[in-house]
């Protein structure tokens, strides 16, 4: 599979495509496969935000005077990115250097529009020394990978009469008819949508990815812990860091 990392210099033209002569960009380079922008919030805005559409899609249209093409545009994006500029915001070994105002402006870099269509925003913390010396003691590779293809499998036999084989994958209707929750499930959902103000389309993320969780637990309901672990995973809608 594809595995592209632009330079955050890179012109939206590069990462979307273009010219005058219609050519693919990095997002259809990455096709099936990984794009991966490394210090996100150096990118230019408006680079960031043509990225909106394509990935909304799974597809570029590139329309010129002459003649207009559709590239494919379905990958995983990754993306990493600082707490801060200095990069100490959330280390507690170091002091930040950063002021409140310039911690919002280096996060208000990123708008929320693109942020919701960020499946997972994880929070990585700094790996002390005892974490990095010590042997591999969790779960092996082979058994992740068994679970894997066991949810998987799930997943196909419920989408079967969908046309579609992954939960990521699901619209809202599907969501509704394949992500059952439990009363207890319900409440917390609300709770954090009040609390939080999740968006619609966060909305449809955080029930896609619990049923993945569930899923790989092999439950065919939504617990509430599944769910809880979802929401973990809004951390940049939650703005844990300002």
């Amino acid at each position: 599979r594809p595995f592209r990392a632009p330079h955050h210099t890179s012109s939206a033209i590069a990462l979307i495509g273009g010219g005058p002569n219609p050519r693919p960009g990095e997002i259809s380079l990455a096709h099936h496969g990984v794009l991966f922008l490394d210090e996100l919030p150096e990118f230019h805005r408006d680079v960031l935000e043509s990225l909106r559409q394509p990935l909304e899609d799974g597809s570029v249209r590139v329309a010129r005077a002459k003649r207009a093409a559709v590239f494919p545009s379905r990958c995983m994006l990754v993306a990493a990115m600082n707490p801060c500029q200095c990069g100490y915001l959330t280390d507690s070994r170091h002091r930040c250097r950063c002021t409140q105002a310039q911690i919002c402006a280096y996060l208000a870099k990123i708008s929320g529009p693109l942020l919701d269509r960020i499946d997972l925003h994880i929070d990585i913390p700094a790996v002390p020394f005892e974490m990095l010396s010590r042997g591999a003691d969790g779960e092996s590779s082979g058994a992740i990978k068994r679970r894997v293809l066991a949810a998987r499998a799930r997943q196909r036999r419920r989408l079967r009469s969908t046309g579609l084989f992954a939960n990521a994958q699901m619209r809202h209707r599907d969501i509704q008819r394949c992500c059952p929750l439990t009363e207890e499930a319900k409440a917390l959902l609300k709770q954090a949508m009040e609390e939080f103000a999740f968006s619609a389309r966060a909305y449809d993320k955080i029930l896609k990815i619990a049923r993945t969780i569930a899923d790989l637990a092999a439950q065919d309901t939504i617990l509430p812990d599944h769910l809880a672990e979802a929401i973990q995973y809004r951390s940049l809608d939650r703005q844990l860091w300002v």
